[in-house]
Formats: C-alpha cells, structure tokens, sequence
C-alpha cells in the first residue's frame, strides 16, 4: 500500500505540473529564466543563456557566473526580493526493450514510466556586496529523498594594471567543474534526463564521481577577457553529512587528503565567432565506501575540452562543444590483494542550432572506453543523442517576468554498446519526454 501512495503521488504531482504548464502556456504569451538572476539583474534570461530557458551560457552568462552572480541593474519590488527561486522537473520514458526485474526501485514498471524526477529550492544571486551563490538543494522524486545538490559560493572582483584587465575571485563549491564556465563537464549536454532511464556503468571521477561528496576552494582569475587559470584542492565531507543528504552506504567516498584541482582556458570573441580551448585535471587518493583499511584509490585525470559559437545573430545561434578526459586509475584498495593500474578514457561532442532562442536542435555523441574490472566487466560504452527542444518563454517583455520559465524537450537516446555489451545494447535506446518549470 504504502508503495500504491507513493506511486500515486508522484503522478499527481507529474499530473498537475503538466496542467500547471498547460495553464502557463495558453495565459501568458511569454515568460522569463532563473528567476532570482532575472529579478536582480532586470534582464531577461535569453540574456545569459543560448536559448531562453536552461543551463548552457553564452558569454553575458560566463560573464556573470566570473563575476561571483553579484551583478546588479534590476529595479522595484522584484529587485529587493530574497534571491530564492523553486524548480520541478518530470519525465516520460520509453526503453526499446523493458528493463531487467530489479533494475528499477519497487512500484515502478519495466517500461514506459511517468516519473516526477526532481524538486529543487535554489538560493541564488547576491549575498552581500561582492559575494554571491548558486546553491540547491533538490527532493529526487525517483529514490524518494533530499540531496544535496550543486552548490557554488563565490567572491569576485575587478582590478585594473596598466593596460590590462583581471577579474579575480574564490569559488567555494561542492563539486568540480560546477564552478566553471564552459558546460562540458558539470550543466553538460544533455541537460535534462529521468531516473528510470538506463545509462552506463562507469564515469571518469571528476565527472560527476564526487558530486556533492565533497567540498573544495579555487581561486581564479580571467586576464583581459582572453586568459583563464583556476586551482584549488578539495577534501571530503563527513560520513553522518553524506548520509544525511542521501548518499547510500557503499556509495560514500573519503578522500586521503587534498585533492588538487586545476583548470586553464583561452577564449577570444572574433565579431560575434566565439572560441575557447581549456585544459583541466585533478588528482585524488579515495578510499571506496570510506574504507581505508586496504589503502587508497589514486585517481589522476587530465582533460582537454572546446567550445565554439555563434553569437551574432540571436536569430540563429550555432555551438559545437567538445571534451575528452584521460583517467589513469591506481586501484589498489578497490582491487586489492590484486595491483595494477587501469584506464579510462571519455570522448564528448554536441553540435546545436537555436532559433529565436526558442527551437533548438542537437545533436551529442559519446564514448567512453577502459580497461576491465576485477570481475572482468567493461567500461566500454558508445551512443548518440538527438534531442528537440521548445522553450517558449524567457524574453523582454514577457507577461509573467520573471516569476516562471519552461523548457520542453524530446530525447533520443542510441546506443551501439553498452557497459561491454554489442548488439544488446540497443535494448536500451530510450526515448524521453521531459518537462522542466522554474519560478
């Protein structure tokens, strides 16, 4: 019974979001972005985003995150407002072939779900003067608990030397590369997705395998709009933190002291032609499940990403953003009494075209490839991703800015391997239907 409840709940609340949307969408012609940023800001958030509702920056956006989220220009009452903002997600989801008895939690079925994925409170903007957050806390709809989630706490400022031009700050955040600038890593495409959806096995760490495990502190500085160098370390939080905020027992990790992280980028804007080339990496001694009695996990990976865009035209913007992660692991603790190192290698590409900022189409591909596990299991993963996206508000002029925003999206998901496997691993094409509202 209790199972029935909670199933029956979250499709209520899946149902009344999607009536919410409905409601939205016949009322109100058009509608604003993170609504805190837009509130103290008084711009529209296609300002800061290719298109008007979602993660991906264009360079006002990085311009904005650099500075520490503490720009200001927005007037009246929605400007003296408490910088919080509130978001949910829910998803539909479709596999080719249903999925294996006991992959997904109890009151699920083996196919075709409705889930309501998430629910987030967010703090973000200004805090006081030149220090600002993004912070969130999130309800996963999926596992039925409270995470955690990205948290991002900056100090930033402009200094002037000679001819030249420096911003400069501290990052305080809860997981690398959520800091950054560039979406390859952490806010990457794709940027929604459903926790019944089948994925892959395995992930480099500093790509997503310390998510809110961990806190750190970078310092950074941008030279004449062109230089970016960041570094800093991070070391684990406590285990009553991590299991507070919903980390399951094995899943909990320990760094064995710092963790150093680092990060260089070149950027240059060439009439509206935008480019960047970076260069980032970290190094981390873990011990799995917060277990130091075989020793540690050693962990060195070292990146290289891209990103270009079309900027010129808001009309018709185009981006191709790339990444590739080398991670030579030393699992020592993992492994033992058996020695050795293993790999890990991960390719990403996306190319996307956003018209009006409103109708976007990309296209994301992705490998990832290592060596076997203890149990002779392999990494080894490839698929492509088609996703098309209709994001009707978040302009100027809007009639409801800046108190709500909507991205929809269908997603396609194919695969060619999957975890090891070859002709199975279409069995878990997917096919999504997502919502996502914030207000």
């Amino acid at each position: 019974m209790q199972i029935i409840t909670k199933k029956n709940t979250q499709h209520f609340l899946l149902t009344s979001l999607l009536a919410l949307v409905s409601i939205i969408m016949m009322t109100s012609p058009k509608i604003n972005a993170m609504p805190s940023f837009s509130r103290q800001t008084g711009q529209a958030c296609s300002s800061c985003h290719t298109q008007s509702f979602g993660p991906n920056l264009n360079q006002f956006g990085r311009d904005f995150k650099l500075g520490g989220y503490t720009m200001g220009g927005g007037t009246g009452t929605n400007a003296k407002l408490p910088p919080l903002s509130g978001m949910i997600t829910g998803s539909f989801t479709n596999t080719q072939k249903g999925q294996a008895p006991g992959t997904l939690l109890p009151g699920y079925n083996k196919n075709n779900n409705f889930t309501f994925d998430e629910a987030s409170l967010f703090y973000a903007g200004r805090i006081y003067g030149k220090l600002g957050a993004f912070s969130q806390i999130t309800y996963n709809g999926y596992e039925d608990k409270l995470e955690m989630d990205k948290t991002d706490i900056r100090f930033a400022d402009n200094l002037d030397f000679g001819e030249h031009q420096m911003t400069y700050g501290i990052s305080l955040n809860n997981t690398p590369t959520v800091q950054d600038l560039w979406n390859t890593t952490a806010w990457g495409f794709p940027y929604t997705g459903s926790g019944v959806q089948p994925g892959v096995g395995t992930s480099a760490l500093i790509d997503g395998g310390l998510d809110a495990q961990v806190g750190g502190a970078t310092a950074y500085t941008m030279i004449d709009n062109t230089l970016y160098l960041e570094a800093g370390a991070y070391s684990s939080f406590s285990n009553d933190f991590q299991r507070a905020f919903g980390f399951p027992k094995p899943d909990r990790l320990a760094l064995d002291g710092p963790a150093p992280y680092w990060r260089a980028t070149l950027q240059h804007d060439w009439k509206g032609h935008y480019f960047a080339l970076g260069h980032f990496g970290m190094s981390a001694d873990v011990f799995p499940g917060r277990d130091p009695s075989h020793g540690a996990d050693r962990y060195t990976d070292v990146g290289f990403d891209a990103t270009y865009q079309y900027l010129a035209n808001t009309k018709h913007i185009f981006e191709v953003k790339t990444a590739y992660i080398y991670e030579d692991q030393k699992l020592n603790a993992s492994r033992a009494p058996v020695t050795g190192n293993t790999y890990l290698n991960t390719y990403k590409l996306n190319a996307a075209y956003t018209f009006d900022q409103t109708y976007g189409l990309t296209f994301g591909y992705n490998t990832i490839t290592g060596s076997h596990a203890l149990d002779q299991s392999q990494p080894n993963s490839e698929y492509f991703t088609a996703e098309l996206v209709y994001v009707p508000f978040g302009k100027s002029g809007s009639y409801l800015s800046p108190w709500l925003n909507l991205r929809t999206s269908l997603q396609y998901i194919g695969y060619s391997q999957a975890n090891g496997t070859g002709a199975a691993a279409q069995n878990n094409n997917t096919f999504m239907v997502n919502g996502w509202l914030a207000f």
